[in-house]
């Protein structure tokens, strides 16, 4: 799954080293997997931190445990360290952790959730909001739901049609129509209390 070379091994070392503790670990997770913002993120990790859901990389003093629900997205993962003139570069080539585009024979429902997780989601949640697929019918009409600073915000019709529906139906020509089916009157931290401002996806 994750092959780690000796020399960052030996660079990951030194770093734990520096700490001061004992039985300090490295922990790897994927933030914003199956998009284009995808990125690894590496951080010291105590045993006592570990949620048990983690995966563990036994290394030349030390583990690596990364986290459960990126192990998919780090397969296959190499992890290197290079010198340079200026000291040395850790690099992480992780290929999948932005995800595929659905191929020709994939279903309609593959491919809608691919473009929501990979164009629409992040530009939403630059807005503190979260979107979820709920169903497409065979007439082509997606479900929709709001979360966080969308759920019961005063822009979000604007955000559905000149948005979401907007950039669905350019990329794939099958949907006819998106719907949100969100009470939006339980929102609690919208991002707009009133009809005013600009859409969260442009």
């Amino acid at each position: 799954m994750i092959d780690i070379s000796e020399r960052a091994q030996a660079h990951f070392l030194r770093l734990l080293s520096q700490q001061g503790s004992d039985g300090l670990g490295i922990r790897l997770r994927v933030v914003s997997a199956g998009t284009p913002a995808a990125q690894c993120e590496l951080e010291f990790c105590e045993p006592g931190e570990l949620t048990g859901d983690e995966w563990t990389v036994e290394c030349n003093g030390f583990n690596l445990y990364v986290d459960g629900d990126s192990v998919r997205w780090l397969d296959p993962a190499n992890i290197d360290y290079e010198t340079n003139a200026t000291g040395g570069q850790l690099n992480i080539r992780a290929p999948r952790i932005k995800g595929e585009e659905p191929g020709e024979g994939a279903s309609l429902v593959e491919r809608v959730r691919y473009v929501l997780e990979a164009e629409i989601a992040p530009r939403v949640a630059s807005h503190g909001g979260r979107i979820s697929l709920l169903e497409v019918d065979a007439d082509g009409v997606v479900v929709l739901q709001f979360g966080g600073g969308c759920h019961g915000c005063g822009m979000v019709d604007v955000t559905l049609k000149q948005g979401v529906e907007k950039t669905l139906r350019e990329r794939i020509p099958e949907i006819t129509e998106v719907r949100d089916a969100t009470d939006h009157k339980t929102g609690k931290t919208p991002f707009y209390e009133k009809a005013e401002g600009v859409s969260a996806v442009r």
